[in-house]
C-alpha cells in the first residue's frame, strides 16, 4: 500500500491541475469579429469615414433583419482595432445583438469610443490576435467570422497567409475589406491600388468555409461595402468570392 501511495498522488495532482472544460454559452448564429486597421496610413477623416461605416451598418435595419432571420435570432460581436505586431486591442468585448435595441446599444457605444491609431500593419499578428478573442467568446457559435478591414498590406509582424491557415485550420473564416485609394502613403510607399492589395487580401487574407471578399474603393464607398459585408456575413449568402465596390462621383 505504501507503493502505491505516490501514484495516487500523482493521479490527483494530475486530475486537479487539469482546468475544468468551458461551459457552453448561449447559442447564437454567428460569432463575429470585426478587426479593423487603424495604422498610420490612415488619417483622421479616414479613420473617421471608417468607423461611421460601422456604426451605421449596425444600425441598418436591412443588418437588424437578417441578424432575425436567422436559426437563433442573435449574432455575437467583438469589435477589435489593431495596427503593428505589438498593437491590438478589443474596443468593445462580446456583445449580443438580437434586435434594434441591442444593435443601437453597440453602435452608441461604437460611436461613443475616441478614435486611435498606432504605425504599422500586422494583419498576421491581428489575425492571431482574433482568433483568441473567438475562442474566449461566452457563445456557442454555429459559424466563427473574422471581418478583417485595411488600406495596406502585412509590413510587421507574422505574415498574413500562415496566421489564416492556423485560423482557417479552427474552422474559423476570414472575410476581408480592402480599401484602395491612391491616397500618397507616409513616407513615399506606394498607395494601396498600387501595390493591388484587393488581389493581396484575396490571395493571402482570406479563407475558410465561403470566405469572401467586398472591395471598397476609396474610404467614401467604405459605408456601403460594410454594409454589403454584414449581412452577407450575417445571413451566411453564397455567391461570388469578390464584390466590388466602384467609387461614386463626389456629391451623390
Amino acid at each position: 500500500m505504501r507503493l502505491l501511495f505516490p501514484v495516487f498522488m500523482t493521479l490527483f495532482i494530475l486530475v486537479q491541475s487539469v482546468p475544468p472544460a468551458r461551459a457552453a454559452g448561449p447559442a447564437v448564429d454567428l460569432v463575429l469579429v470585426l478587426a479593423v486597421d487603424v495604422s498610420g496610413s490612415m488619417d483622421e477623416h479616414e479613420m473617421s469615414q471608417q468607423r461611421e461605416g460601422y456604426i451605421d451598418a449596425i444600425r441598418h435595419p436591412a443588418v437588424i433583419r437578417a441578424i432575425q432571420d436567422g436559426e437563433q435570432g442573435k449574432v455575437a460581436i467583438a469589435y477589435v482595432e489593431w495596427a503593428g505586431a505589438e498593437f491590438q486591442w478589443t474596443l468593445i468585448d462580446w456583445t449580443l445583438v438580437d434586435g434594434p435595441e441591442t444593435a443601437e446599444a453597440f453602435a452608441s457605444l461604437l460611436e461613443s469610443k475616441p478614435l486611435n491609431r498606432s504605425m504599422w500593419t500586422a494583419i498576421g499578428s491581428a489575425i492571431d490576435y482574433s482568433v483568441g478573442v473567438i475562442e474566449r467568446a461566452p457563445f456557442e457559435g454555429k459559424r466563427k467570422v473574422i471581418d478583417i478591414s485595411g488600406d495596406g498590406p502585412t509590413n510587421r509582424g507574422v505574415q498574413a497567409a500562415p496566421a489564416r491557415d492556423r485560423a482557417v485550420a479552427k474552422g474559423i473564416t476570414i472575410n476581408g475589406l480592402p480599401i484602395l485609394n491612391d491616397r500618397p502613403q507616409p513616407f513615399g510607399s506606394p498607395t494601396p491600388r498600387e501595390l493591388k492589395l484587393d488581389l493581396y487580401y484575396e490571395n493571402q487574407v482570406i479563407g475558410g468555409d465561403n470566405a469572401f471578399l467586398v472591395v471598397a474603393e476609396g474610404f467614401d464607398d467604405f459605408r456601403v461595402a460594410i454594409l454589403q459585408k454584414l449581412i452577407r456575413e450575417i445571413a451566411d449568402l453564397s455567391g461570388p468570392v469578390r464584390t466590388q465596390f466602384a467609387a461614386r462621383p463626389t456629391g451623390d
